[in-house]
């Protein structure tokens, strides 16, 4: 009951429709986190994992950073920055597991990956930097409220590359809720903010699928 209160609370806020976003387009539904959360999983799985998410995620400035600086919402700024700072930290995460990860696996269509994860990389700058009011925005909280599935994937990287997880410096959801509730202040913000959110987590879905992908090619080797 408490669970399905909490729920109907989330849904009524001013920020439903990224929750919504989030809930049923989330790394959290795709099927490849669920499998990197098997302690049965292959190394090499994990390290594909690390690479993908550091080539996407790993470059300064990202998602957050390019959001703030390129901000026409001030409501927003203190959050942004905030965010940006904690990404920081997961930042330095993804590189410190990629080091530990070793080399990549060895995967056939290698070179078609690669540029798939640019592009993703690309489109996700592009967003970032869109110049439509609450667009950038809307990215920069879908990508806060997701990493807590890929955090999970990472830590549980962590523990097979024998790497202690830092403490998570990212923004709360209740901090994510108060600020997503302010912002959506028109309705053409509000769809701009549902958009930059849904491109957000369809690049992130993109890149489960092409992991997903990779490891099942590697296991037909």
């Amino acid at each position: 009951m408490a669970f399905d209160s909490a729920h109907s609370v989330r849904r009524d806020s001013g920020w439903g429709i990224i929750a919504s976003l989030a809930d049923a387009d989330g790394s959290a539904t795709h099927p490849m986190p669920r499998t990197l959360g098997n302690r049965h999983v292959a190394v090499r799985d994990f390290a594909d994992c690390v690479h993908a998410l550091c080539a996407l995620h790993g470059r300064h400035p990202g998602v957050i950073d390019l959001a703030a600086d390129r901000n026409v919402q001030p409501l927003a700024q203190d959050w942004l920055i905030e965010a940006a700072e904690g990404f920081a930290v997961e930042r330095t995460y993804l590189a410190t597991l990629t080091a530990a990860a070793g080399p990549l696996p060895s995967t056939p269509g290698q070179a078609e990956s690669e540029a798939a994860v640019i592009g993703q990389r690309h489109a996700l700058e592009m967003l970032a930097q869109s110049d439509r009011a609450g667009c950038a925005t809307g990215a920069a909280i879908a990508l806060v409220l997701d990493w807590a599935t890929i955090r999970m994937t990472l830590d549980a990287a962590a523990n097979r590359f024998g790497v202690t997880p830092p403490a998570s410096a990212l923004p709360i959801e209740a901090e994510i809720a108060t600020v997503a509730a302010s912002l959506g202040d028109t309705p053409g913000v509000e769809r701009a903010m549902a958009f930059g959110a849904q491109q957000l987590l369809a690049q992130h879905r993109g890149l489960w699928d092409l992991l997903e992908a990779r490891a099942s090619a590697r296991n037909h080797l």
